[in-house]
């Protein structure tokens, strides 16, 4: 099972105080990396101490919930916070429960999906509804560096960078969690060779590829979300009619729409009926055991 952070234990307080993530790894590469002829084997002898020393600056306190929160609790801490998991924290023990993500929440309203309401705007296309972002999206071409893709990941700010050839056309999708194939080979000491190169390199790891999964604007939401949910990915890139990026919709983009805009109109003016509040009501009584089975560790 692959496994994209882990949260850190201070022996000294004797509580978690953070997550290691895939953009600590990439940061700490982007601040040791000089050149492909100056080598990097200081990385493998540093404790994780080091580590937090060196990219304090970048850290900020530890986002968790407890579990008597319901998950609409969970899903605003997510989205609001703009972090990617989120721990579940026994306040008695102090102990982490579970790891909640944009992805294991989807995938439990999936679940239920046939159980709950369907509201009109489920069959309103992405064009309509505009759920997605479409403003300067980040794209490297397959001849790109990968340490110019990594400031990429953490100068904009993005989880995935959308691979297009030299017409434009998306070819591949080079996102942050292929950046661990740089650890599992130990070939972190180039990152001048092009994302192509290193792309090559998800079979040889034995990593499952997500791959690059599309849609146009002209499908409906519903649609959407069956097809990120069944393909269990992170993100689809928009594309148009010749297969140039337009955009990219997220996990996060889904459940912001899906949940906390229908949840906020409730409470501004609560209609009669509303598939906001059967959702709410759905997830609070459904708390314990779904939490549970969607909210297993596994990135």
């Amino acid at each position: 099972m692959s496994v994209r952070a882990a949260p850190l234990w201070d022996s000294a307080t004797q509580s978690f105080v953070g997550m290691l993530t895939i953009t600590d790894f990439i940061n700490i590469l982007r601040t040791y990396y000089k050149s492909p002829f100056v080598q990097m084997e200081e990385l493998e002898e540093h404790k994780l101490e080091t580590w937090r020393n060196v990219l304090k600056e970048r850290s900020r306190p530890l986002v968790s919930i407890s579990p008597d929160a319901s998950l609409l609790d969970a899903i605003k801490a997510l989205i609001q916070n703009k972090v990617h998991r989120l721990p579940v924290i026994d306040a008695a023990t102090g102990n982490v429960l579970y790891v909640i993500t944009h992805k294991r929440i989807l995938k439990f309203l999936f679940l239920y999906y046939h159980e709950l309401p369907h509201p009109s705007y489920m069959n309103s296309t992405l064009g309509e509804l505009k759920i997605g972002t479409y403003d300067k999206i980040a794209t490297v071409k397959t001849s790109t560096p990968v340490i110019s893709a990594l400031n990429e990941f953490v100068d904009r700010r993005v989880s995935a960078l959308p691979v297009v050839d030299d017409s434009g056309k998306v070819v591949d999708i080079y996102a942050k969690f292929d950046v661990i194939n740089l650890a599992a080979e130990k070939t972190y000491n180039n990152l001048d060779v092009t994302v192509k190169k290193a792309l090559e390199h998800r079979d040889q790891v034995g990593r499952y590829f997500e791959g690059v999964l599309k849609c146009t604007l002209d499908e409906t939401f519903a649609a959407v979300i069956q097809r990120i949910v069944k393909a269990e990915v992170h993100r689809l890139v928009v594309v148009n009619n010749e297969d140039h990026v337009i955009g990219m919709i997220s996990l996060s983009d889904i459940l912001s729409y899906l949940v906390l805009r229908y949840a906020e109109e409730e409470a501004k003016s609560p209609p009669e009926n509303h598939s906001s509040t059967v959702v709410e009501e759905k997830l609070t009584e459904e708390q314990e055991e779904p939490e549970e089975k969607v909210a297993t560790p596994e990135e």
